[in-house]
């Protein structure tokens, strides 16, 4: 058998930890596994020669031999064992789980983003000229603190029976082209992984409960009616980690009894006498911050 440099093989070094050996055979598993390369004999032979190489360097036994002998101190009988392995037979022997933990890097219930939250906010004119600090309450879930959102009483919380504590459930079809793995969320803990034998007394086991929370809003001078400020994380909380959504505080100017807003002019009406819109004359009109002073020409 020729001498082989498995280290070379695998694109690691010496010194390589097991993991790092583990992480560099997952990269080439994935690109030169014959069901991704179906019908492409080099593919076939490259997967052969990178298993080969983790079989030694992956056990710390014929890792040690290998150092000390070289590829030669192995025979040809010592891989006679090998078969072409499935998907899920490969992956999970060398302890990486399964398939779907391999090409995906998914495992257990997946993240999902909080939902948004909308809150209607009604200002004056007045508001819109000057700007506006204010302080508002929104309503929403917060993780409950007695279980940390898990829903469970502390200590009662298991994994679930149905899908091992994965979250999800997979089964593979087999046809002459590729392996087709189905996955959907497990109804039992509904994706989660854990069942609560017992549920939290402080949620009844929802994980989240109802508080009123206090923002203070800065609303700048000039805002349009329908406008609206976003509060990036002021929405609800995510599901399984997954980040919270966002707060839309949208702006609603209130009529005014005097003023008509056109863009950022102002319009009022006013009433003068007859002899001032002959003669001419100064008059007092309304203004938003207070009054002024109209010279009108006869």
């Amino acid at each position: 058998m020729p001498e082989k440099d498995y280290y070379k093989i695998l694109g690691i070094g010496k010194n390589a930890s097991q993991d790092e050996i583990k992480k560099a055979f997952r990269q080439l598993a994935r690109k030169h596994h014959p069901d991704v390369n179906p019908g492409n004999k080099e593919a076939e032979e490259k997967f052969k020669e990178i298993n080969e190489a983790f079989q030694v360097l992956g056990n710390s036994e014929k890792r040690k031999q290998y150092d000390q002998f070289g590829s030669s101190g192995f025979k040809p009988q010592d891989f006679s064992g090998f078969r072409w392995p499935s998907f899920d037979d490969l992956f999970s022997d060398f302890g990486f789980g399964d398939i779907f933990d391999i090409f995906s890097g998914a495992r257990g219930a997946r993240e999902r983003e909080g939902a948004d939250l909308r809150y209607d906010i009604e200002i004056s004119l007045e508001d819109v000229f000057n700007g506006l600090t204010t302080k508002i309450e929104i309503p929403h879930f917060a993780k409950c603190s007695t279980c940390n959102g898990t829903g469970a009483k502390p200590g009662f919380l298991k994994e679930c029976s149905e899908c091992e504590g994965v979250g999800e459930i997979r089964r593979m079809q087999r046809n002459m082209f590729a392996n087709i793995i189905n996955v959907i969320p497990c109804m039992k803990c509904r994706g989660t992984g854990k069942i609560a034998t017992k549920l939290c007394e402080t949620c009844n086991g929802e994980g989240k409960i109802k508080k009123i929370k206090k923002i203070e809003v800065k609303i700048p001078k000039g805002i349009d009616d329908g406008q609206y400020l976003r509060i990036a994380d002021g929405g609800e909380l995510g599901e399984n980690g997954g980040p919270p959504g966002d707060l839309y505080i949208v702006v609603n100017i209130k009529e005014h009894k005097i003023f008509e807003r056109r863009e950022s002019d102002l319009f009022c009406n006013t009433t003068i006498d007859l002899s001032t819109a002959i003669l001419g004359g100064k008059i007092k009109i309304p203004t938003i911050d207070g009054k002024a002073k109209l010279l009108f020409l006869s």
